[in-house]
């Protein structure tokens, strides 16, 4: 039976750049929800939602940790995401599966290139957000500042509904501008608040960010608006339930202040959640498809309707095997009962549900509309799959991974570790989608590609102390990618006659670029008149998938072809699926060949951090490895450098930026897009490619 109304119910994300302060916000949270009885710290190692090793030794987040907790009268399931843009994959899949989103901004760096990226991420899934900005204790922390950027850079209709009491070392209260009073805090715990007037010199700065705060508010909501209009006294009720309105409707962003190292400011966050972020029931019906007519579906929140979940991530537990985690979307389910994959067509059974507290796992019998939890039990049930029941299937759109841009060899020491590490790659795969193991025919090595040095360093650190695995790793490559420059017809035969039964197989392809870049591989049927009957076509289309993942260049995988099956022809008694599979593969190396093959290479987009006088020398080090600056800014007394540069020439660039710069700047990066290779540089790659392919097979 349901413990918590779904009205008030609040999931939500904690979002941000590195070191803004994601997890010491939720280390907080959870100490004043009575969750913890003791302040974790992250620079301690002693952060409760930072459990992995990895994370404790180098003080970052490296996996998206979920946990309960209750405040007033709402039940709160928070999940606190990394910073790191390596593992943005996790940032990704919890906003899939999120009502709200804190989203934390430091009060020195304002809008960071990190928060960009997760706000984008929020847009496209479209979350409603509360901002928090954070360190305002901080020397340099300017709160009008970080607006200022969150209006240029992120185009949020955002405002303050709060103002720091007192500058930097002196921040010791919150001005509410809604109730126009001052949450003073008297003790270092922030547990010992007073409630008091303003103070008089500040009311003029009040009444300003009053009238702002009810101005852009007033452009989202009508109602606001007219009162605003006829210059009517507009109560904080009024306030409180447009704000509401307009949040749940992604119009408007309310922006908080506070210090959650110093404790200030959490419990009006908590507040800010409860009151504006949306509960299930407030948000439009999640919308699935039907798999077998193909039309689209709506999914109702409400325990009542058939149930439906979709599993955002899979993990290896070392007591129970593999976690399931799951967001309910509608209906009840209990433990021990079956559910069907309606992405793989199969059934699966559940044989226990826990409620998750970091990596600690709380028993439950049955899990509600709206709840997020993780199954034990099921099978082949991956990240981003639905499960329903089997009366009423229905396919929710799946998430999109990240493509790897950085990769490196491994092997293992001995024979006996070669089974070890089989397993432990296989379990790593199916928790990471945006990890992947290769196998190159050519050269015969096991390749792992990831999202850039830092995943892969986890990873490896991973295999060698979590799974125990005895193994040597190569030094970090580029995860190169082929593509074609034109379009062109292909052809693809498969005969083969050795007595008895042949095989038959022909295949016309048609093969062009994608309009959009990173699109990747698809493959249409256009087949007319049944020259290819239709059990042969999925045949065809594995076999243009197989061939893809080697190009006829250098080897690497192939991306951004449109491919489209338009003709062929099949034997009444030869043909067969292996046939057809090799005739579309067949075609698809031929038309790569023929269609001007190129190699891309992935450009990062970086913001360096630089002190003025290293300005000149940081810009020149930027262009002789072939950046593109795209902008130059100021912030505070630094200089900030936008630049777009290929992967290849950044392999350790914080060593080179220290040693330019005295250790004074910094920088952040994250993969932009695939452009193709100069010339020059293409065939100084395929040289090594047809050297080590060479030297593997002993010429």
């Amino acid at each position: 039976m349901r413990k918590i109304p779904l009205e008030k119910i609040r999931n939500i994300g904690i979002i941000a750049h590195i070191d803004a302060g994601k997890t010491t916000t939720t280390e907080r949270i959870l100490y004043y929800t009575g969750k913890t009885y003791k302040l974790g710290e992250v620079h301690d190692g002693t952060a409760t939602m930072d459990w992995m090793v990895q994370e404790q030794e180098r003080g970052i987040t490296i996996t998206a940790a979920c946990t309960t907790c209750h405040w007033r009268d709402c039940n709160i399931n928070i999940i606190d995401t990394p910073g790191h843009v390596d593992f943005t994959i996790e940032v990704e899949r919890s906003l899939k599966v999120l009502d709200g989103a804190v989203v934390v901004f430091c009060g020195v760096g304002g809008v960071e290139p990190q928060s960009e990226t997760v706000w984008r991420q929020a847009d496209r899934y479209e979350v409603p957000r509360i901002a928090f900005v954070n360190k305002m204790d901080r020397t340099g922390a300017n709160f009008f500042e970080a607006i200022d950027q969150i209006h240029k850079r992120l185009g949020a209709n955002a405002a303050a509904i709060q103002l720091p009491h007192g500058k930097e070392a002196g921040f010791d209260g919150i001005i509410d501008l809604i109730e126009k009073k001052l949450v003073h805090y008297k003790d270092d715990l922030g547990k010992d608040v007073e409630i008091i007037d303003i103070p008089a010199e500040d009311l003029p700065e009040v009444e300003k960010y009053r009238t702002i705060m009810i101005e852009k508010l007033a452009e989202v909501d009508d109602q606001i608006m007219e009162d605003y209009l006829h210059s009517k006294d507009i109560t904080p009720k009024e306030i409180n339930d447009a704000m509401r309105k307009s949040v749940i409707a992604n119009k408007f962003v309310p922006v908080l202040c506070g210090s959650a190292f110093k404790n200030k400011g959490i419990q009006l966050v908590l507040d800010a959640v409860c009151d504006y972020l949306p509960a299930p029931v407030d948000l439009p019906p999640i919308k699935g498809t039907n798999p077998d007519t193909g039309e689209f579906e709506e999914i109702t929140a409400s325990d009542k309707a058939p149930f439906c979940a979709l599993c955002f991530k899979v993990a290896t537990d070392p007591f129970v095997g593999k976690l399931y985690f799951i967001r309910v979307y509608s209906g009840i389910l209990t433990s021990g009962s079956y559910i069907y994959n309606a992405s793989k067509r199969e059934r699966e059974r559940v044989t226990k549900l826990v409620k998750m507290h970091a990596n600690r796992q709380e028993i439950t019998e049955s899990v509600s509309t709206g709840e997020i939890a993780a199954a034990v039990g099921l099978k082949d049930t991956k990240t981003g799959e639905t499960l329903c029941t089997e009366k009423n299937h229905i396919l929710i759109e799946a998430m999109r991974f990240p493509e790897p841009v950085i990769q490196q060899a491994i092997e293992p020491k001995s024979k006996d570790a070669q089974e070890k590490l089989g397993m432990a790659l296989h379990k790593l795969e199916e928790e990471d989608p945006s990890f992947r193991v290769i196998y190159n025919q050519e050269t015969g090595q096991t390749l792992i590609a990831g999202m850039g040095q830092l995943h892969l360093e986890i990873i490896i650190d991973r295999i060698l102390r979590e799974f125990n695995v005895e193994a040597q790793v190569g030094a970090p490559e580029v995860a190169y990618r082929e593509t074609l420059s034109r379009k062109v017809t292909s052809v693809g035969k498969f005969i083969s006659q050795s007595g008895g039964r042949g095989q038959y197989g022909h295949c016309v392809l048609e093969m062009e670029p994608q309009e959009t870049p990173g699109t990747g591989i698809t493959f249409e049927d256009k087949i007319k008149s049944g020259a290819i009957p239709r059990e042969f076509i999925p045949a065809v289309k594995q076999g243009v998938m197989g061939a893809a993942k080697s190009g006829v260049i250098a080897g690497y995988p192939v991306t951004d072809v449109k491919v489209t099956l338009v003709d062929g022809s099949f034997h009444e008694v030869d043909s067969s699926e292996m046939a057809f599979q090799m005739a579309g593969s067949f075609a698809f190396a031929d038309g790569l060949k023929k269609a001007g093959p190129k190699l891309l290479e992935p450009i990062m987009d970086m913001e360096v951090v630089v002190p003025e006088e290293f300005m000149g020398q940081v810009i020149g080090d930027l262009s002789s490895r072939r950046a593109k600056i795209v902008a130059l800014a100021q912030r505070l007394n630094l200089r900030t450098i936008r630049a777009n540069v290929p992967l290849s020439e950044i392999f350790n660039y914080a060593t080179s930026l220290r040693s330019l710069t005295q250790g004074r700047a910094s920088y952040t990066m994250e993969p932009s897009f695939y452009t193709e290779v100069p010339s020059h540089i293409a065939e100084k790659i395929i040289a090594g490619f047809s050297t080590a392919g060479a030297s593997r097979r002993g010429l």
